[in-house]
Formats: structure tokens, C-alpha cells, sequence
């Protein structure tokens, strides 16, 4: 009696992974169709300048010059590659890429569960907290540049520091960069778990209630768990958009003080040194570092996009 129970249960398991993937692949293609024609259009604005970039990054090659151009293949490669300064870019670039997302996360994950729990003005209190993603990045740049400046700078005086030189130093210049970005695109990812935190289901919250799991265990075993494919979404944007951080840098230290990135030597080495094939060749590194931290992401977060949904794929229990 118990085989003729369990396999009827086991075809009905069956039949309804069948339809679930059934589902699945259905919206992938739903999905492909419509992101077609954007994606289309990208490609037609995107590849002319790309394929050009390799091209250029071929060629030893100044403006100033036109008519003296050399086929050196890799060879700007292995120049910037074999670089002390180019690693010094990266280290550069990575620190203020991990310390900035790793405190807008922080940052963005209670300033979006404030949004979420608000019952009342909500409307009021997202628009004050999206307020700075609104301003544009130079205008921001320029105000913690005057902020912080030796001359017309008001933190100095605020916080007692006398003349305290911010741009003088290294680090204390990256520490501003780093403020400023913070302040600029924390509101962004707390817009990003925000939505992330609205496909949470009540329920499940309220049964680990029932069951006695404290704040805490909720958050970490309930919230998250529910939400990770936000969270993949907001720190990968936030990753790529940091590591290819100018302004700031630009407007604030102009590369000084070992604060030159990534995306800053780019432009120095194809606009002030007007090296345009070895400019183009750090410009498809960057390039590059983008397309493998995109991937690095994806493939570490695992976020199986139909559990997200709530559903499961053929073969998962």
C-alpha cells in the first residue's frame, strides 16, 4: 500500500516541476524578445567605439603626430601591464571601490528597511533620501571640493581641525573622495534593496515570529536569504559604477596624491600625454576588469532568478 501512495505523489512532483520549468523557459524567451530591441541598440552605439578602441590600442599613435603611427600589437599592453604606476592605479581604484560599496550596503540596507517600515509620510522621506542621487555628480564633486578646502572649506571650522590641509595627502584626500561618493549613491542602493525588501513575503516573516526566531535571526535567516537576488543587483551596479570612478577624482585631486584610478589614468594618457594607443589600451583593460568582476559576481552570488520568484526548477526539492 505505501508504493501505491507514494508513486502517484511522486508523478504529481513530477508533472509539477514539468510545468514550472514549462513556465520558466517560457518567460526566458518572453524575456530575450523584449530586451532584443534594447540590447540591439546598444550594440549598434557601443561596438563602433569598442572595436575602435582595440584598434587604436594596436598602434603606438600621437595626435600630435598623425602621420607617425607604428604597429606594435600587444605592445601597449605589456607597457602598461609591466607599469608600477598602472598597479598602483588598480590598488587605487580597488580600495575606493571596496570601502565605498561595502558602506553603502550598510548604509543602504537600514536607510531602505526605514523607508520600508515607515507608517507615515513615505513619500516625503524616500524623496529626502533619494535627494543627493539627484544632484549631478560634477555640482556634488565641486561642493565637497569647497567643503573641504583649506581656504573656503567650513569643516575645518566645524570640527575644530585649525588649518588642517584634506588635499595635501594622500589619504586624507582619498577619504574625502570616498565621503563624497558615499553621500552621492547610498541613496541609490537603498532605492535598489527597497524594491528588494518589497518581494520579502509577510508571511514568512510572521511565521518565524510565531516560532520564536528574535529580530536578528529573521533578518539574517528570513529578510536576506529572500532578497539576494536585490542585493546582487545593487552591489554589482554599485562595483561597476565605482571602479570606473573620474569625477570626483578629477574635480577634487586631479590625480594627485596617488589618487590617480583607473579611469583618470585613461584620460591623462590619452588626452594630456596625447598617447593615444596606449591610452586606448588602458581603456580596454578597463574594460576588461569590468566584464570579469561582472562575471566573478554572478557566477559567486548563484541567484537562482525562479526561487526568487518562489518557484522551483526541475530537479530542485
Amino acid at each position: 500500500m505505501t508504493a501505491v501512495k507514494t508513486a502517484p505523489a511522486a508523478g504529481r512532483g513530477r508533472e509539477r516541476r514539468a510545468d514550472i520549468s514549462d513556465r520558466s523557459r517560457a518567460e526566458r524567451r518572453l524575456g530575450l524578445i523584449l530586451s532584443a530591441p534594447a540590447v540591439i541598440v546598444m550594440l549598434l552605439v557601443t561596438a563602433y567605439p569598442l572595436g575602435n578602441a582595440v584598434y587604436l590600442s594596436l598602434f603606438r599613435y600621437r595626435i600630435t603626430a598623425p602621420d607617425d603611427r607604428e604597429f606594435v600589437g600587444l605592445g601597449n599592453y605589456v607597457t602598461a601591464l609591466s607599469d608600477a604606476l598602472f598597479w598602483q592605479d588598480v590598488l587605487t581604484t580597488f580600495l575606493i571601490t571596496f570601502v565605498t560599496v561595502a558602506v553603502e550596503l550598510v548604509i543602504g540596507f537600514a536607510l531602505a528597511m526605514v523607508m520600508h517600515k515607515a507608517l507615515f509620510a513615505r513619500r516625503t522621506l524616500r524623496t529626502a533620501i533619494l535627494l543627493p542621487y539627484g544632484i549631478v555628480t560634477v555640482i556634488s564633486a565641486f561642493a565637497w571640493r569647497y567643503a573641504f578646502d583649506l581656504q573656503s572649506g567650513f569643516v575645518n571650522g566645524w570640527f575644530g581641525l585649525g588649518d588642517y590641509a584634506w588635499f595635501s595627502g594622500r589619504w586624507s584626500s582619498l577619504f574625502v573622495i570616498i565621503l563624497s561618493e558615499i553621500w552621492k549613491t547610498t541613496p541609490f542602493v537603498s532605492l535598489l534593496l527597497l524594491a528588494g525588501l518589497a518581494q520579502v513575503p509577510r508571511d514568512l516573516g510572521e511565521a518565524a515570529t510565531v516560532d520564536g526566531a528574535t529580530a536578528w535571526q529573521r533578518l539574517w535567516r528570513v529578510t536576506i536569504p529572500n532578497m539576494k537576488a536585490a542585493i546582487l543587483v545593487a552591489v554589482l551596479f554599485r562595483t561597476l559604477d565605482a571602479w570606473r570612478i573620474f569625477d570626483n577624482v578629477f574635480i577634487m585631486t586631479a590625480g594627485q596624491n596617488q589618487t590617480e584610478t583607473l579611469s583618470f589614468l585613461t584620460y591623462r594618457q590619452t588626452i594630456t600625454r596625447t598617447a593615444i594607443g596606449l591610452g586606448n589600451a588602458v581603456g580596454v583593460l578597463l574594460f576588461l576588469s569590468v566584464v570579469l568582476i561582472a562575471f566573478v559576481y554572478i557566477r559567486g552570488f548563484r541567484v537562482n532568478m525562479a526561487q526568487a520568484r518562489g518557484e522551483l526548477q526541475g530537479g530542485d526539492k
